[in-house]
């Protein structure tokens, strides 16, 4: 592969391939995070400590209120809960579990559905810290699940649920063993004739198991139903202690539920913080690439063509070594503008030299050329300087606007806006596609990015359809912001 083409496979890398957590972890090889980025504590990675105690002192209050009115009441319901704890609540906890198993099940077909797939760039050794992962999961899952169902459920079922699960994970090591012996083919081969069955078979025991407690609660309920028959006639007493209970426990769910969208806030601030810093790498990234295509390689291919002018003037005249020389260099120019054309394309350095809006009206013209899309280009208001590096964000926002154009909406012609207001900037890019509704399951990274530029630059970003039809972003930021972004610290790392 040469040179030029190792370029455009690291562009083509950095500007399409999305960012996910993909990366394998080992067991020897830690995670990494960025300077400032704290990692998650034990008590960060574990959800906080379960509101069943407090549910269950709920329990307990209405129990007590029904036990001081009358001792028939007492008994009666002290059956109840008898069993609802002895049954019930042992068969909904055991299903929880059961639950809990079915998804890590689900997570490995998926995992193995990935690893059979031709689509996946990753070496099979990349799945073995989830499969590890997914492992320890289970076997704290089926430590619970046994002690819950152990009155219920025969030692045979119990045995032969285990050795099935021993089976599978023995055949998972064979895999993971053959894969680190290079015969990736015999891995896929075992996970197609092996893996995905056991996998099959043990999710269909778990349904049946799940689907037996269910009976189970079903049968309790009937004998619940039969309990409350038989005290009705003090059927306002038990109502005001479950209102009561209801009244705790519904204040016992506010507080979680406070403590719990606390936490999501949490999360959504870290993973915002994350999405920025990597469109920050990924442009510093671009940057660099850029720089080394237009300084080192243009500079190169510049020199060879001074050296084959200053050769063809050599030459005699007519002759087939000047043709010749005259042919390599329109090659050498040509292959000159598409490595100016590719760096403009990584990094403008039009942004940094011109600005904005002059950046805007070369490539306007460019991508009209290229997509064949014809494009109206409306320019309003007074222009004012927009920082450099918030002229990067706009422009990404369009770049990925007008490619969502050519790539998604099918239409031939669409409408840039660019307004320069006394106290925002605003870019808007319409067309008449296809909109988002037509092209259901396509809403890509694209997007998300787009939205976390905007954030970063402190303004709105929207996505609607006009009432033509079509597809309408409209970016919206503050005019203090894009000129005052690049003396602000947008650092998500510190330090």
């Amino acid at each position: 592969m040469t040179r030029f083409a190792w370029i455009r496979f690291i562009y083509y890398c950095i500007v399409t391939y999305p960012p996910g957590p993909r990366r394998p972890v080992t067991a020897d090889r830690p995670t990494l995070y960025a300077r400032g980025v704290s990692r998650p504590s034990s008590s960060d990675r574990s959800p906080d400590r379960s509101p069943t105690l407090g549910l269950l002192l709920g329990l307990l209050i209405t129990l007590s209120a029904v036990l001081a009115y009358s001792a028939y009441i007492t008994w009666q319901v002290t059956g109840l809960r008898k069993l609802q704890t002895g049954l019930v609540d042992r068969d909904r906890k055991d299903s929880l579990q059961l639950l809990r198993i079915q998804n890590d099940l689900n997570l490995l077909a998926v995992a193995m559905r990935d690893m059979v797939s031709s689509d996946e760039p990753y070496p099979l050794t990349a799945w073995s810290a989830q499969f590890q992962r997914i492992r320890t999961d289970l076997d704290d899952a089926m430590r619970l699940e046994s002690g819950f169902a152990a009155a219920s459920r025969t030692p045979e079922q119990s045995a032969f649920l285990a050795g099935n699960f021993n089976q599978f994970w023995d055949a998972v090591d064979r895999v993971f063993a053959l894969a680190r012996g290079g015969k990736d083919k015999e891995a896929r081969e075992q996970i197609q004739l092996s893996l995905q069955e056991r996998q099959a078979a043990l999710s269909t025991a778990v349904a049946r198991l799940l689907v037996q407690n269910s009976e189970n609660e079903e049968q309790a309920g009937q004998r619940i139903v039969q309990i409350y028959d038989r005290v009705q006639k003090d059927v306002y007493i038990f109502l005001a202690a479950t209102l009561l209970a209801i009244l705790l426990n519904g204040l016992s769910g506010i507080r979680w539920n406070r403590r719990l969208f606390a936490r999501l806030a949490e999360v959504s601030e870290r993973r915002s913080e994350l999405a920025q810093k990597l469109i920050a790498t990924q442009e510093s990234t671009l940057r660099y690439i850029s720089r080394e295509l237009h300084d080192e390689l243009g500079q190169i291919l510049t020199a060879v063509g001074s050296m084959l002018r200053r050769a063809g003037t050599h030459a005699p005249e007519g002759s087939s070594l000047r043709a010749d020389l005259k042919e390599v260099l329109e090659i050498v120019q040509t292959t000159l503008e598409t490595v100016r054309s590719l760096s403009q394309a990584l990094h403008p350095v039009m942004l940094d030299e011109a600005g904005l809006e002059s950046t805007l009206d070369w490539y306007i013209p460019t991508i009209e050329r290229q997509t064949g899309i014809t494009i109206s280009y409306e320019k309003q208001g007074a222009a004012f300087p927009v920082d450099s590096a918030a002229g990067v964000h706009v422009y990404r926002v369009l770049q990925e606007a007008l490619n969502n154009v050519a790539r998604h909406s099918g239409a031939k012609a669409a409408w840039v806006r660019l307004r320069f207001l006394s106290d925002a900037l605003e870019l808007e890019v319409e067309d008449r596609g296809v909109g988002f509704s037509e092209r259901p399951g396509k809403h890509g990274i694209g997007l998300v990015a787009m939205r976390e530029r905007a954030e970063l630059m402190g303004g709105q970003i929207s996505f609607s359809s006009p009432p033509d039809g079509g597809t309408r972003v409209h970016l919206a930021v503050p005019r203090e912001k894009v000129e005052s972004y690049g003396k602000e610290d947008h650092s998500v790392a510190g330090g």
